[in-house]
């Protein structure tokens, strides 16, 4: 242990996630309660994707958002267990995308966007896990 004050950054950091996880968290809603006449709404290729989504999937997309969201929560009131959830998340979040890019096929639904968010997703949850462990590790976090 180090230094075991923690630092604004952290808390900056923290506070944008738990938003960012929070509107993974209302998207996972919308998904799972999209309703037929939304579904007959949208484009044909879309509506594909929706009604081929296999529970693991969504699953892991609810394991994502939820774990991302006490995660971050856990990190911002300096609680060791951030570590852990965001460990799960990252795994949620890794086996979503790859759901999404490579079998669901995306990418030609939603065009290239989808993989730039993908990524950004991707690159957030890794951050994520790499901060709560140097919180941990630098005696931040307890």
């Amino acid at each position: 242990m180090k230094n075991s004050s923690y630092p604004l950054w952290l808390t900056i950091v923290s506070a944008f996630f738990i938003v960012w996880n929070f509107m993974g968290l209302f998207n996972f809603y919308a998904q799972m309660t999209i309703s037929d006449q939304d579904l007959y709404n949208m484009p044909a290729a879309e509506q594909t994707v929706y009604t081929s989504y296999p529970l693991w999937a969504a699953i892991a997309f609810g394991v994502a958002v939820i774990a991302g969201f006490l995660g971050c929560i856990a990190l911002l009131f300096r609680k060791k267990a951030a570590n852990l959830l965001l460990q799960f998340s990252l795994v949620g979040v890794l086996v979503q995308m790859y759901h999404s890019l490579f079998i669901a096929n995306a990418l030609d639904v939603y065009g290239p966007g989808h993989v730039v968010m993908s990524i950004m997703i991707i690159g957030f949850a890794v951050l994520l896990v790499w901060l709560s462990s140097l919180a941990t590790k630098e005696g931040w976090i307890k």
